[in-house]
């Protein structure tokens, strides 16, 4: 805030850098000091909440521990080279033929979507059918809180974060394939004899014929999601590798 008059006495002219010590010739009022007072020079001098907020999370994001043992590290390393290679593979499977459908991941995920259909059952028929992708796509969320608030573990939580993202390309094929069932459900019937979530779903909001449009949405939202993982996972790495025991 920069005055042309002295706010106390009126004196012109006033000093041209008013940043601390600079005072008012005529009164001697110190006038950074005067500004700070104001409402205008608190809210010059103090960052927005929404600014205030964002750095405030992601120091608590980048958080590391002030000593890091080497074997910590390159456990840490090893697993996110591990998760790395298998995300970038899982990112290049065909959700046509949901080929996600044989992995690992997919029988990781399997039974937090079963569990979804049960447990979101009290709140309709629309969100039973919803609820088993909100169990698998919650479930990775649950536990990365869980593990930034409980164990202060940011990195466990960027790996909880690589499998939301993993989870969003599990569901993208069962999206997709909405439209023009192909894929064997759980019954052993394609969706086109028995119950599936997303023709429900889609079909009750109008939108099934975008559903192929919405599974390739899903699908680079996953990818996305993965990538985002890997940098926060490499940002704390980085940091982690300044802060070694050099006498571990």
């Amino acid at each position: 805030m920069h005055y042309r008059l002295c706010p106390k006495c009126g004196h012109a002219p006033l000093p041209e850098n008013q940043s601390l010590p600079a005072a008012c010739p005529g009164c001697g009022l110190v006038l950074a000091k005067y500004a700070a007072r104001t409402p205008a020079g608190r809210r010059q001098q103090r960052p927005s909440r929404p600014k205030a907020w964002a750095a405030g999370l992601a120091r608590r994001l980048l958080e590391t521990p002030e000593r890091v043992s080497p074997l910590e590290f390159r456990a840490r390393a090893a697993a996110f080279v591990f998760f790395a290679a298998w995300g970038w593979q899982l990112a290049w499977l065909d959700i046509g033929n949901g080929a996600i459908g044989a992995s690992f991941v997919h029988n990781i995920l399997l039974p937090f979507h079963e569990a979804g259909h049960v447990l979101f059952r009290p709140f309709g028929e629309f969100v039973t059918y919803l609820g088993g992708t909100l169990g698998q796509l919650l479930m990775p969320v649950v536990l990365g809180v869980a593990l930034i608030r409980e164990r202060r573990d940011n990195f466990g939580a960027a790996l909880a974060l690589w499998l939301l993202g993993a989870s969003l390309l599990d569901v993208a094929p069962y999206v997709y394939d909405a439209l023009d069932p192909q894929l064997m459900l759980l019954s052993g019937l394609t969706g086109k004899d028995g119950d599936h979530d997303w023709i429900y779903l889609l079909g009750s909001t109008g939108l099934l014929r975008q559903a192929q449009t919405l599974g390739r949405a899903t699908r680079w939202a996953g990818i996305v999601t993965l990538l985002c993982a890997g940098a926060w996972a490499a940002c704390l790495l980085r940091r982690q590798y300044r802060r070694l025991d050099a006498a571990g």
